[in-house]
């Protein structure tokens, strides 16, 4: 029984559409927000890939320059840091709060799992109120490689004192839910607006529209190791 949820945090718990406005005052375009976001999670896929590794934050500014290459955009330091801040101060989905309590009311043990250095991912959690939820805010970049390679779940479990296949990876991203079931881990996807999984890639056994959705699921799937009736049980 997978007892131990943990938690993608960017688009997963906190709503990065909060950046449109940065992205238009700055670049004069909103979306561009996708287009950089899109371009992070890639690049930051090949440095997972073919290595050497490389943290989160030097990708994101990595592809700010490849973004505004591609667009003919003038690059300033200012819009840069203007983004890098305001990933420190995303707001959460409004189903964050209470599924998170669902959660925990039903016995589960939450963490947070993000590619971001730890020092952005606390700065993060705490600015959007939630790091109070967590027992663990802890980074892929202590385990030296970025999700969805298989050391970061691994390295979570290991921090957690469980075995991997008593986690649960819960995010918004099919490559994120791909790399924890082949970690070893359950997984449970978060369909939030235009998110989809692989159909190449294994099928978590819990999926639902909003995280609150997602939070019934999990209960429902691992009630019976509490006594838990399921639903209609």
């Amino acid at each position: 029984m997978a007892r131990v949820c943990v938690f993608d945090v960017n688009e997963t718990l906190l709503d990065l559409r909060a950046l449109d406005p940065v992205f238009e005052r700055h670049f004069g375009r909103a979306d561009l927000r996708r287009a950089w976001f899109g371009q992070l999670l890639q690049s930051a896929l090949v440095s997972t890939v073919t290595g050497p590794y490389v943290d989160f934050g030097r990708i994101g500014r990595a592809a700010f320059e490849m973004v505004a290459a591609r667009e003919g955009i003038e690059l300033r330091a200012e819009a840069v840091e203007a983004v890098m801040a305001g990933m420190r101060e995303l707001p959460p989905h409004p189903d964050v709060a209470p599924a998170l309590s669902r959660l925990r009311a039903a016995g589960f043990r939450l963490a947070s799992l993000t590619n971001s250095v730890r020092a952005v991912a606390e700065a993060q959690l705490t600015n959007a109120g939630l790091a109070g939820a967590f027992e663990a805010i802890l980074s892929a970049d202590e385990a030296g490689r970025l999700k969805p390679a298989p050391e970061p779940y691994r390295y979570a479990a290991e921090r957690l004192g469980v075995p991997i296949g008593e986690i649960r990876l819960v995010a918004a991203h099919a490559w994120d839910v791909a790399g924890a079931l082949r970690a070893g881990a359950a997984a449970a996807f978060v369909a939030r607006p235009g998110m989809v999984l692989d159909p190449l890639a294994p099928v978590p056994d819990v999926v639902g529209r909003d995280l609150l959705e997602v939070a019934e699921g999990i209960v429902a799937v691992e009630g019976s190791s509490r006594g838990e009736p399921s639903p209609g049980g």
